[in-house]
């Protein structure tokens, strides 16, 4: 799986090298740059893991995969934000509105957002008008007010409720603010190649899960200097979180048993998902 991250990240590093580089040195191009550095690429490798299984070459799925990294970009720009999150610190680096100002960190999130959609027009893809209109279709629907923006409005209003969430209303939560782009990503190579993206999706439904698990038990576990981010934060803001609700051990035993249903909807592909099972496992074992 290591090698199949490091030829993704190259590969969806290319297509924004390209995109970008005649762009100009405005705060706001530099900042789409930045933005865009770094990160673990899973979504990008789910996406281009996905299309391999259903014979879509990397050259055409690369264009999907830098479309949901520069989606997922956008969201974190914006979730950094103080009128959100407030982070100063993101993937080890200042974030983009400590880097530059508040109305930057806006607009490269704005920005990041429509070059998402304009990637997935990119003749690269080599897909049909149809095809096209799925993906895009399909993303707009996971990143809005069905999907990522839902959960974080629903997270917003979490914050200021007299009542805590219920071990169910979390799940809710996180699957939108999370889950959605996770699920778009795994399903996206079966769209590109007409195929049937349900065992896909039922696997990114459980991944998603483990994933913001994973996320919950580094707030507690995890050290700053390899998340690259603030830790112990929703501890101190009284949030409730798969660990306040299930317990440390808890959380880690039902993050392990999502994995298992994970691999388990995989099983239509035999052997030729094993890549896809890897990335379970590494979601639960990761420590950034």
């Amino acid at each position: 799986m290591q090698d199949g991250l490091v030829r993704c990240k190259a590969a969806v590093s290319t297509c924004f090298d390209t995109v970008l580089s005649p762009l100009g040195a405005m705060p706001v191009e530099e900042g789409m740059r930045y933005a865009l550095e770094g990160g673990k690429r899973l979504r990008a490798f789910l996406v281009m893991e996905g299309a391999a299984l259903h014979g879509i070459a990397p050259a055409q799925s690369v264009w999907a995969a830098a479309a949901i990294e520069a989606l997922h970009a956008y969201s974190l720009v914006h979730d950094d934000l103080p009128c959100m999150d407030d982070d100063d610190l993101r993937r080890g680096q200042p974030t983009v509105h400590k880097r530059w100002d508040e109305a930057t960190a806006v607009l490269v999130g704005d920005a990041l957002q429509t070059l998402a959609f304009e990637l997935l027009t990119r003749p690269e893809l080599g897909v049909s008008s149809q095809v096209r209109v799925e993906l895009i279709a399909s993303l707009a629907v996971s990143s809005g007010v069905r999907g990522m923006v839902l959960g974080q409005a629903q997270d917003i209003a979490a914050e200021t409720s007299a009542t805590p969430l219920s071990l169910d209303e979390i799940t809710v939560l996180q699957g939108n603010k999370t889950g959605a782009l996770i699920e778009w990503s795994a399903r996206a190579g079966a769209i590109l190649a007409g195929a049937d993206p349900a065992p896909l999706g039922t696997y990114a439904k459980a991944l998603g899960l483990a994933f913001q698990i994973q996320d919950d038990i580094l707030d507690v576990e995890g050290d700053v200097e390899k998340t690259g981010k603030a830790v112990g934060k929703d501890a101190d803001a009284g949030k409730a979180t798969f660990v306040s609700l299930l317990g440390l051990e808890g959380a880690k035993a039902r993050a392990a048993a999502l994995v298992d249903e994970a691999c388990a909807a995989l099983s239509p592909y035999g052997t030729r998902a094993e890549a896809l099972r890897d990335v379970a496992r590494f979601v639960i074992s990761r420590e950034t």
